[in-house]
């Protein structure tokens, strides 16, 4: 059934008391006009500022009565034909007793016998315990494509009237991805992101695709929780990882939203293991970059709170945000630390409801969200996150070998501007065999900050120095790191 079907269905039922939590107060009073073509009703919108009014007719009739909410509860009860009583921001108003109890008896129809219908309208509507078994709560439904193309369009057509006839320079080729990107908003944020990007240059073009994911992003991420990954590194970026490149190009085109051949559905998310400074973090943003996506952070162990319910309120929003901004990468960096303790009950339990509810969430998403998670300790993992199906694939970075260590210095002495011509980039490979990508830069690093301190330009004996005094964390931890690399040589797929 459509959304209006569906309105008019619980008109026609009387059901004395609907909730409609939205930010579009003028899409919810049209849209009530439109349902008394097919049932009749008087109309009437209320607010603190304007009072109760019909607004049903052609015109708009004086207010009936103060803004005083109380006093158009009485004139509710007062009316002898049913109505329809759009209350806009009306639960601030509600804290009197009295009030309540006013409101009560009409949805109970105690102090009228007349069947009205009360409808509560606002951002977010949180009932007295005494009016929740009452209420049905209605969404709305988000504007689809052709409506969105149309308010763009309408929005184009309203900033050449403004600027004496000056038309909207539109790329047909992109239009479609703007469109697109602005689906999950209502019609109002929609609109209101899309004015903001003609009316920055007048014109609609491939610059505003980033431009448009930022102020969704913002506008969306209500929780606060997720992070908004500006830069994303593409995979020109990333040294090795030739088989993850492979699988993510392998699958551009399907989480693209190309029709897929019969039997595949769309991929979900890989999981990256490994060594700790080896380049997952970079990877997850080199995902996004193969994609073309905007990249959302999740720090899984900001989720959780002191207080009973909050921490899986906050995953619960934190998901449903990323789901808004799809199509999007959604990155969880060190999962293990937001879910290590998923076996104990020294927490009451939270631990246990966060993973019940991501690993559904994880089943059963319809949503274009593709999941990154990033992991150093798989052993503090919990075994049901690691069950096949769960993540498409699990993929081990390791540390780099000989020829990806000779390519992260090139890259890392180009990035500071060092002539790395002069280096014999395979020396240094050699000197730093067991190495993580991370321990080669803060060690070029290290060698430029004793090159500034000597007076003396960086050259392959100061940083050869810098390597010669370095212990990397495969030989700190040689143990926890050849546990690492043999329990996953039989279970994961190796990224390079």
């Amino acid at each position: 059934m459509s959304e209006l079907q569906d309105l008019t269905a619980l008109i026609r039922a009387n059901t004395p008391l609907i909730v409609i939590e939205t930010p579009d107060e003028a899409r919810v009073v049209d849209l009530f006009r439109h349902l008394l073509i097919d049932v009749w009703r008087a109309l009437y919108r209320w607010s603190i500022t304007e009072g109760l009014r019909r607004v049903d007719l052609d015109r708009e009739d004086p207010p009936e009565t103060a803004p005083d909410l109380s006093a158009t509860l009485q004139a509710i009860r007062e009316h002898d034909q049913r109505g329809i009583y759009l209350l806009l921001d009306a639960v601030p108003y509600l804290g009197y007793a009295s009030t309540r109890r006013s409101l009560r008896e009409i949805l109970e129809r105690r102090s009228t016998a007349i069947e009205h219908t009360v409808v509560l309208v606002g951002n977010k509507v949180e009932l007295p315990e005494e009016l929740e078994p009452l209420a049905v709560r209605f969404s709305l439904q988000l504007p689809d494509e052709p409506t969105l193309l149309k308010m763009v369009k309408d929005e184009a057509a309203l900033y050449m009237r403004e600027n004496g006839g000056r038309r909207v320079e539109i790329d047909p080729q992109v239009l479609p991805a703007i469109v697109r990107n602005l689906r999950g908003l209502a019609l109002t944020e929609a609109r209101k992101i899309a004015r903001n990007l003609i009316y920055r240059d007048g014109a609609l073009g491939p610059p505003d695709l980033p431009e448009l994911t930022r102020q969704k992003f913002e506008l969306l991420n209500k929780s606060g929780l997720l992070h908004f990954e500006y830069d994303t590194a593409h995979f020109t970026d990333v040294v090795g990882l030739a088989r993850l490149k492979q699988w993510i190009g392998q699958r551009h085109d399907a989480f693209d939203g190309s029709v897929l051949p019969a039997g595949l559905d769309p991929p979900k998310g890989v999981l990256l293991l490994g060594v700790q400074g080896c380049g997952k973090s970079l990877a997850a943003k080199a995902v996004a970059g193969g994609f073309g996506l905007p990249l959302v952070r999740l720090d899984f162990g900001a989720l959780y709170n002191k207080f009973q319910g909050e921490t899986e309120k906050n995953l619960r929003e934190a998901l449903a945000s990323a789901e808004q901004v799809a199509p999007c990468v959604l990155w969880i960096d060190e999962l293990e630390k937001g879910l290590a303790s998923s076996g104990s009950s020294e927490d009451g339990g939270v631990s246990r409801r966060v993973l019940g509810y991501f690993l559904t969430w994880m089943s059963e998403r319809s949503s274009r969200v593709f999941l990154v998670a990033t992991a150093n300790a798989v052993a503090e993992l919990p075994p049901e996150l690691l069950r096949k199906g769960r993540f498409d694939e699990i993929f081990f970075v390791d540390l780099p070998g000989t020829a990806a260590r000779a390519e992260i210095f090139r890259l890392h002495l180009e990035k500071r501007q060092v002539a790395w011509g002069d280096f014999s980039l395979n020396t240094l490979a050699d000197a730093s065999a067991g190495f993580s990508g991370a321990e080669i830069e803060q060690a070029i690093v290290s060698a430029l900050y004793s090159a500034h301190a000597e007076k003396r330009p960086l050259d392959e004996a100061l940083l050869l120095r810098e390597l010669a005094g370095t212990r990397p964390l495969s030989v700190l931890m040689a143990e926890q790191v050849a546990a690492l690399r043999e329990w996953a040589r039989t279970r994961t797929v190796p990224a390079d």
